[in-house]
């Protein structure tokens, strides 16, 4: 029997549904990529927002027809929407045979086969369960990348946030399971492991009694295939200085945090829950750059919290534009069921969000174009991604920028190159959000930062900036922020892609 799997939402959602592939490939079923030829339609759903919540629904309803037009026997609605509105859904969406929460993705296989007898089963296990021993998964996406998600759940409970009531609370992976997870990965072609949770600063607490993290990067590193390891999901409070120097020390690891901040007006802060307020956040903020000088520090926003008031969000935009963060990303509030802000007095209306968020990518805007424009000549080490053949261009990244939500740099090559390559490149112009970049004349196939024969292989050469270069900072004394979603240029910035 052939499975059509659909997986929406986040990277940590993407991780469930690619042990769900590896559990159903085990069990002996095929795979396809055309909804039509397929027996069983699988979709792994999100609801964190409102977008989110309508782009799974529809996704739904469109493959629901497969059942009367197609060759589907089972249509199956997993994760996240599934886990919060499982009555909802059924009554909405009754082509749907079978219902699979957050927690019970190891059960796909027994609820599928349900499905298939006409059980129209609702598998659903308690948030706090944590599925253990799978560490096989096949790959959905580019197989030099891999996702690792240390752990489940979150205990910080923000006022607008409804992960808890579908994640649970705060789970960490074991650590020998995470390794043994991280090496099959390389296996299958991952030399970039991006580590992702609703939270990665707190990795260890719940299990160990501390936090865990700079062990896991030092485990991870050892792993010989592994060439960069990057931290997405670090909550600002839990950055300690013994994460930073962690950061600054292991070869491996990219000079590279994602913290997202939300907001920094202190009353803000305060109703969304956060556990900083803005003098903390300029300390933090001072703490890593001072440590690691040529830091890329990613954040996300809430523009439009209920109650905020025009000179906040004023005041919002001054510290994006004093903090000069190398990323951002900004978020209108969605008021969520279940979560506390949705019933807070002075909810504002959409118009103004969606106008306050595009203004501070606004504010944002200028620092990142004169920063990349500065960028001229610097040598840089890149991972490559792919080829767009009607380009005749190869897409590749810096340490400085994430899959999916930051900037790419393209340059041409006479000669074939398979992406997971990491290349040495010059940069040789600033295209909005992106660089083009040509290849280093003299590019021979570079060894990973920190391989002991590393220096000497380049020791004729430029110097080469990789993940944990501590010259980066003094050879690009200006430093490229990019845009991510939720920017109103993001499509531009990413139609080649």
């Amino acid at each position: 029997m052939q499975i059509y799997f659909v997986s929406l939402g986040c990277d940590k959602n993407l991780v469930d549904s690619e042990k769900m592939l590896a559990l159903l490939n085990r069990a002996g079923y095929g795979l396809t990529g055309q909804p039509e030829q397929a027996d069983i339609i699988i979709v792994n759903t999100c609801a964190f927002i409102r977008d989110a919540k309508e782009e799974s629904i529809e996704t739904l309803l469109e493959l629901a027809g497969y059942k009367k037009n197609g060759r589907c026997r089972a249509l199956i609605a997993a994760g996240c929407l599934a886990e919060r509105y499982q009555k909802e859904i059924r009554t909405e969406i009754p082509e749907i045979d079978g219902i699979i929460g957050t927690t019970a993705y190891d059960s796909v296989v027994e609820a599928l086969e349900e499905a298939l007898a006409g059980k129209r089963p609702d598998c659903i296990k308690e948030k706090d369960y944590l599925p253990g021993g799978l560490t096989d998964r096949i790959a959905s996406g580019m197989s030099h990348v891999g996702y690792l998600k240390i752990s489940e759940g979150c205990n910080k409970n923000c006022s607008y946030c409804a992960i808890p009531s579908m994640r649970g609370t705060y789970r960490s992976v074991p650590l020998g399971e995470l390794v043994e997870e991280a090496v099959k990965l390389t296996a299958r072609g991952a030399k970039e492991l991006i580590l992702v949770a609703q939270e990665t600063t707190l990795y260890g607490v719940d299990l160990y009694g501390e936090k865990k993290l700079p062990e896991l990067l030092n485990r991870l590193s050892e792993i010989e295939a592994v060439e960069w390891i990057r931290l997405l999901y670090c909550y600002p409070e839990e950055i300690t200085e013994e994460i930073a120097d962690a950061i600054r020390d292991n070869k491996k690891v990219c000079h590279y945090i994602d913290l997202p901040i939300q907001h920094c007006n202190d009353d803000i802060l305060k109703k969304m829950g956060r556990l900083t307020n803005k003098k903390e956040l300029r300390e933090k903020i001072r703490m890593l750059r001072e440590k690691i000088p040529d830091i890329a520090l990613r954040t996300t926003l809430i523009s439009g919290f209920p109650g905020e008031t025009k000179q906040q969000h004023e005041e919002c935009i001054e510290f994006v534009k004093e903090m000069k963060f190398d990323r951002l990303g900004v978020f209108p509030y969605s008021p969520e069921e279940g979560t506390r802000a949705a019933d807070f007095e002075n909810q504002l209306e959409d118009d103004i969000k969606i106008g306050w968020a595009e203004e501070i990518m606004e504010a944002e805007q200028q620092v990142i174009f004169d920063k990349n424009e500065t960028m001229a000549g610097s040598r840089l080490s890149a991972i490559v991604d792919g080829y767009i053949p009607e380009e005749g261009a190869y897409v590749a990244r810096t340490y400085r920028d994430a899959p999916d939500i930051d900037g790419c740099v393209f340059f041409h090559a006479e000669y074939e190159i398979m992406s997971g390559t990491i290349v040495s490149l010059i940069v040789t112009d600033a295209k909005g959000y992106d660089l083009a970049a040509e290849l280093c004349k003299e590019e021979i196939p570079l060894l990973a930062p920190g391989s002991s024969d590393f220096a000497s292989q380049n020791k004729e050469e430029i110097p080469l900036l990789a993940p944990g270069s501590s010259d980066f900072a003094s050879q690009n004394k200006e430093e490229i922020p990019l845009l991510a979603p939720g920017s109103s240029d993001f499509a531009s910035q990413n139609k080649e892609e």
